[in-house]
């Protein structure tokens, strides 16, 4: 049985729903989500250029998690730039 989920504190929202390649439908495009606490991690080191032990503390996560999260949504992020992926934004954990 997994541990259950610790709540994390999520500041930041995204301006869009979703990012797609330019001039293709989204009924054709392969989807990528990205949870909110991926993007939230993503936002306070890349964006904001907080260091991870300061990060994981506004989060109110461990360090380590911190970093599996940031982990995650860059390389969700490659996965859309490089593959021509949509990355829907729009899920809440």
């Amino acid at each position: 049985m997994a541990r259950p989920k610790i709540p994390r504190n999520i500041c930041g929202c995204p301006a869009n729903s979703c990012f797609k390649p330019n001039g293709i439908p989204m009924n054709s495009l392969e989807r990528v989500a990205m949870g909110a606490d991926e993007f939230e991690a993503m936002r306070l080191v890349d964006l904001n250029g907080m260091q991870q032990l300061e990060a994981a503390a506004v989060m109110q996560v461990s360090r380590q998690t911190l970093a599996n999260l940031v982990k995650r949504a860059r390389a969700k992020v490659a996965d859309c730039l490089v593959n021509g992926k949509a990355l829907d934004l729009a899920g809440r954990d």
